[in-house]
């Protein structure tokens, strides 16, 4: 068996890739065409994408999608319309107000703010099951599923790795890592993944976490930032305000078995209190989370601790 690792730039992101295969650039090849498919599929960067069809219909028609597609937004809508979820598949219009992590980052006015916090509501979004449809209720609605796709497409990466025949892997979607199989070179199996430091470069980890066959997903205040009028304004926007998220918290990590289930609780309780957020997370099987404070404190669920090691700081 041969271990092969390749890097490279998709959806806004670097992403890394690692196999253990006895033909490693076979399937580093094919794991790329699959995310160029997802890419063509999910993205709204791309003008002629399936998911951009949906939104430039909005308030004009149902359009049918892919399968994968109308499955992830139906999970988007089922957790941006939870109370108290800070997660909004629908908050498109305030994403593309704001441009923040572009340089077209520019804060919009309180009047504009008002205006699209009446066309965020993921209730309108109307999905036809038997038709597999998707149809926005008013114009300008819009649909972003950046919070949640990465994790969607490391679960059907690994599926295609099951499938391969691949002995060990490991997937890095630029703060979404899944790793897959017995970590080469670790007696005891498992991956040793770095949880970035908020407050310096990139590369310094603040924690180590060892995962087996699991997801470790971290959202961040200092992930994507702009500078405006002298202020400096995160991406995380808060569909309530829509303004970015005011918290206690630089960092949130989630650790779970499935991907998507890191990008949806990261999102949903990103804007809680810290505190708030370990009292959540201990309530939710099967996924554990840590929590970095901007006053530098680290916050763990009490499952987490065996496979937790805080480095010096």
């Amino acid at each position: 068996m041969a271990i092969q690792t390749c890097e490279i730039h998709m959806m806004g992101t670097n992403i890394q890739l690692s196999v253990e295969h006895n033909k490693p650039r076979i399937i580093l090849d094919e794991i790329i065409m699959r995310l160029h498919e997802f890419d063509k599929r999910f993205s709204i960067h791309d003008p002629g994408s399936e998911l951009m069809e949906v939104n430039n219909n909005a308030g004009v028609k149902p359009v049918k999608v892919h399968p994968d597609l109308y499955k992830l937004i139906k999970i988007g809508k089922e957790h941006s319309s939870a109370d108290n979820s800070y997660l909004n598949i629908a908050i498109g219009p305030l994403v593309q107000a704001w441009q923040i992590g572009s340089n077209e980052a520019h804060r919009p006015t309180p009047e504009t703010i008002q205006k699209l916090l009446g066309k965020i509501n993921a209730r309108g979004i109307i999905l036809n099951d038997q038709a597999q449809t998707v149809f926005l209720k008013q114009r300008e609605m819009f649909i972003d599923l950046g919070a949640i796709a990465k994790g969607f497409i490391a679960d059907l990466i690994i599926g295609d790795l099951d499938a391969m025949n691949v002995s060990a892997g490991l997937i890095n979607l630029g703060g979404n890592v899944m790793t897959y199989g017995n970590a080469p070179k670790h007696e005891d199996n498992f991956w040793r993944i770095g949880i970035q430091h908020p407050f310096q470069v990139r590369g310094t980890y603040i924690a180590v976490v060892k995962a087996l066959n699991q997801s470790v997903v971290t959202s961040g205040i200092y992930e994507r930032k702009s500078i405006i009028d002298n202020q400096t304004y995160h991406h995380i926007l808060d569909p309530n305000t829509g303004y970015p998220i005011t918290t206690d918290i630089a960092s949130l990590t989630v650790v779970s078995k499935k991907s998507i289930d890191g990008e949806i609780w990261t999102s949903r309780l990103f804007g809680q209190p810290s505190e708030q957020i370990i009292n959540s997370l201990e309530q939710i099987k099967h996924v554990e989370g840590i929590v970095i404070t901007k006053n530098g404190d680290l916050l763990y669920s009490t499952g987490i601790k065996p496979y937790l090691n805080q480095l010096v700081t």
